[in-house]
């Protein structure tokens, strides 16, 4: 059965959208000054300021001036965004490698470098750097030898390095650089808390108190995700009267974006950096874009990209990528390709981010075929695949199944002389958790140990994921005391997993207690976090088992755990290990609205923008509703964050009208941008809910207009239905307008086909197999209307009939009474449907 909650997209772990790439094409630098095209898809321009009167802002077209700054309290229908996951293009550069400007490091640096790598662990790290200690040009060749060792991951003898030139060095500004570089290489590794303690000691032996160093701490704790500890050092640079410069700001800015797209804090950074006179350059844009892009503001972006324009900013390879990535985050595939399309223009060549983020956004929306054929379209513009673009391909086959396929990609990749790293096994060990194939799972982390990859954050999120999802609880907490033990810090993504995870097993008690644990330590939650626990109201296999209280969980913490002070994670995990689980009770009713209204409204607060997953999300909840009374009190208390679109479904659950119907075909036009997963999706949801709550005809109009709109593809033909990929209420309503059809061609004259087809599947993720929700609903839907088909002996996932024994039963006299739908419930005499605007 096909879920009505849009499924999880292809993630790939992917660092920073400018930095990192690896240029294909020379003639990559766009030209300050060329004249910006026309493009069907750019916006009008749009100030990013505040009307303060600054140089910057009154520099902006009076247009832009006027509309000031750009607000998104609540969902919009031009904003509705698929968007799910918090990892952007920015992350897709790992492995390429890194861009450094020429260095003034020795020969003898170089030397002793490769005799590290080399011949470190016989000779020992202090041995060796004595034997060149001669040689050695001061903190020059020491941050060379820093930073070399860090791009290695080998965060350990880096350390032993920077101890080891740190006591020989006593000049304060050569000691300033040493600190400066081994915090900047601590933070690209991941090891924040290292380097908050090299950072300390700078400080305290007075070489740290430099805009350069707490800078560097600002990107180390930004390349991490941790938005509110890089604001925390920024508040003491400024106390300390040290005066932030353009790297300070754009780190902050970086921060934002690493910490769940965080928009309206990165433009607070951007105002403070306006009003203080600095003025921004491209990284400040592209730190922007790339805040867009992990908060699925795609309007906002191609906002963005014109002001930067206007300001005579150059654009380049970084700035294009990030924002293609926007546009294929969103589902706006079109607006993809014509971005794509206008780079040569502006003599700027695709490259391999550039395919990889467009074919990630095909595999997003189901096309298959086009992110394939793109592939071929790098080979024959005679751009190799390198890293990244094969671990993006290993990652679609992984995500979709097709394991030999990716597993012959990693071979081929191999051959090339590119052996699989963390992201491929991230792609892997992913795939096959979707799948529930827990042996393969541990077999590659072993294998991927074996291999001396250390595994990253996505790893161990994948992996406690998967085993809390498959009820291995134990096994869960083993690997979160591994990621403890490696000095690893949990993100807004780690969250949002774990989070996800245990609302799909029906334990969103303990969400909401790690909900509350991550904003405490400064980790916002996103979007993605907030739709996993509203979708668990509308899991129709947990639904009945959940209690949840928002924004504060204290209330619903389990009588029986003992919350850790220092990590409620650790003690999630020994109560779910200790079978206790199983004995949460339900309130239900009232509790449940009130519940979802909670959530809707801390995620408003929180200037959280709610897209199409929260949409559908709500729609299932309220199709668990325990009477139309609370779901149509639950849309009604919506429309006040938004009437646009939950307007629409509160006029359809009340009785569909011409005024009311009207405005669903706008709301329908906006999902056709979405991709293929959240369209079906939203549909699925819609059309539930309106079937549950007896809204029957109204179903039927909504499924339709899908079939219609080819919501889903290759649905009908006058011999087969195909209705796997819908939801029970959207099958069930497609069944009656299917059966009416074929009565109309009967009708007509013509003959039916020799064989007639249903098919649901067979529920191969079914408890027991061939047992699906969607078929037993089908089942009993025919059995109840009398229509002549039975199981076929070859499918269990197919329903057949002859076409002489259905022309049979459609010329019954009672046939078309029961094909044509009716409301179970009739309200307009009773309630009165106030118009709703758009």
């Amino acid at each position: 059965m096909a879920s009505s909650t849009p499924p999880p997209h292809c993630a790939l772990t992917t660092g920073k959208p400018y930095t990192g790439h690896h240029f294909h094409h020379p003639q990559n630098n766009h030209r300050r000054g060329s004249t910006h095209q026309h493009r069907s898809w750019a916006p009008q321009k749009v100030s990013l300021n505040k009307n303060d009167g600054s140089q910057a802002a009154a520099r902006l077209p009076p247009t832009s001036a006027a509309a000031g700054r750009i607000d998104y309290p609540c969902l919009s229908v031009t904003d509705f965004s698929s968007r799910r996951s918090t990892r952007f293009v920015s992350k897709m550069h790992f492995g390429r490698p890194r861009s450094t400007a020429p260095t003034r490091h020795s020969a003898a640096a170089a030397e002793a470098l490769e005799t590290i790598v080399c011949g470190g662990a016989e000779k020992g790290m202090d041995s060796i750097l004595r034997s060149y200690e001669s040689k050695l040009c001061a903190s020059d060749d020491y941050t060379y030898l820093l930073r070399e060792l860090g791009n290695r991951g080998d965060w350990f003898r880096a350390m032993q390095c920077f101890e080891f030139a740190t006591s020989r060095e006593k000049r304060r500004n050569e000691l300033g650089k040493l600190g400066t570089s081994m915090i900047s290489t601590l933070g690209r590794l991941g090891k924040v808390d290292l380097a908050k303690q090299v950072f300390d000691t700078a400080v305290n032996e007075g070489y740290g108190n430099t805009v350069y160093a707490y800078s560097a701490l600002i990107s180390a704790y930004a390349k991490s995700g941790y938005c509110d500890e890089a604001i925390g050092v920024f508040e003491s640079m400024k106390d300390c009267g040290l005066k932030p410069n353009l790297i300070t700001y754009n780190a902050l800015i970086d921060a934002c974006g690493k910490g769940g797209g965080n928009y309206k804090r990165a433009m607070e950074i951007f105002d403070d950096m306006l009003r203080n006179g600095v003025q921004p350059d491209r990284i400040t844009y592209n730190s922007l874009l790339a805040v867009c892009s992990g908060a699925g503001l795609w309007e906002t972006a191609r906002n963005l990209f014109d002001e930067m324009v206007y300001r005579g900013i150059d654009q380049d390879i970084y700035t294009y990528n990030t924002l293609l990535d926007a546009a294929c985050g969103g589902g706006h595939m079109d607006a993809a390709f014509e971005i794509m399309a206008e780079m040569p223009a502006k003599n700027i060549m695709p490259n391999e981010v550039t395919y990889s983020t467009i074919i990630r956004g095909c595999a997003k929306a189901g096309r298959l075929d086009r992110a394939l054929n793109l592939f071929a379209e790098m080979k024959i513009a005679g751009i190799k695949l390198d890293r990244v673009s094969y671990n993006t391909l290993v990652a679609i086959y992984a995500n979709l199944g097709r394991f030999e396929e990716a597993f012959a990609v990693a071979e081929e990749m191999e051959k090339f002389g590119i052996k699989k790293d963390v992201v491929t096994y991230n792609a892997l060990l992913d795939g096959f958790g979707k799948q529930g194939m827990h042996g393969r799972v541990k077999a590659l982390f072993a294998e991927m140990k074996r291999e001396k990859l250390s595994p990253n954050l996505l790893t161990y999120s994948t992996l406690i994921s998967v085993y809390l999802k498959g009820g291995s609880y134990e096994e869960s907490f083993e690997v979160y005391k591994e990621f403890k033990q490696q000095g690893l810090k949990a993100d807004v993504v780690f969250y949002s997993k774990l989070i996800d995870a245990l609302c799909k097993k029906g334990l969103v008690e303990l969400s909401a207690l790690l909900l509350e644990e991550m904003m405490k330590l400064g980790i916002h939650p996103n979007v993605v976090t907030y739709n996993s626990i509203i979708n668990a109201f509308g899991q129709s296999e947990s639904a009945d088992q959940l209690v949840v209280s928002v924004p504060s969980s204290s209330q619903c913490i389990p009588e029986n755990i003992a919350v850790h002070k220092e990590d409620k994670i650790i003690e999630v995990f020994r109560y779910l290990a200790s079978g206790k689980s199983g004995d949460q009770g339900h309130e239900g009713g009232k509790k449940d609205f009130h519940c979802v209204l909670d959530i809707f409204t801390s995620m408003h607060e929180m200037h959280i923008k709610p897209n199409v997953v929260t949409f559908s999300a709500i729609l299932n909840a309220c199709s668990h509703c325990n009477s139309f009374e609370d779901a149509s009190l639950l849309l009604e208390e919506l429309r006040l964050f938004d009437n646009q679109v939950y307007g629409v479904a509160y006029g359809l659950l009340m009785g569909c009208n011409e005024n009311i119907w009207s405005q669903a075909v706008t709301l329908f036009d906006v999902m056709k941008r979405m991709d293929t997963s959240t369209a079906s999706a939203f549909y699925n949801a819609l059309t539930d809910m309106l079937w549950h709550f007896g809204q029957r005809r109204g179903a039927q109009l909504v499924v339709l207009e899908g079939k219609r709109r080819e919501v889903w593809d290759n649905t009908w033909s006058d011999s087969c239905l195909d209705l796997h990929l819908m939801s029970s209420g959207a099958a069930r309503a497609m069944v009656h307008a299917w059966l009416l059809n074929i009565r109309s061609i009967l009708l007509e004259g013509h003959e039916l086909p020799k064989l007639l087809s249903i098919l649901t599947g067979w529920g191969k993720h079914s408890k027991v197999v061939g047992d699906s929700a969607l078929k037993r609903s089908i089942e009993a839907l025919l059995t109840s209307i009398g229509a002549p088909f039975q199981i076929a002996k070859c499918n269990m996932g197919r329903f057949v009939s002859t076409g002489a024994v259905v022309s049979t039963w459609l010329r019954q006299s009672g046939t078309l009474k029961v094909l044509v739908l009716q409301d179970d419930r009739s309200r307009s005499g009773t309630m009165k449907l106030e118009p709703v605007a758009l």
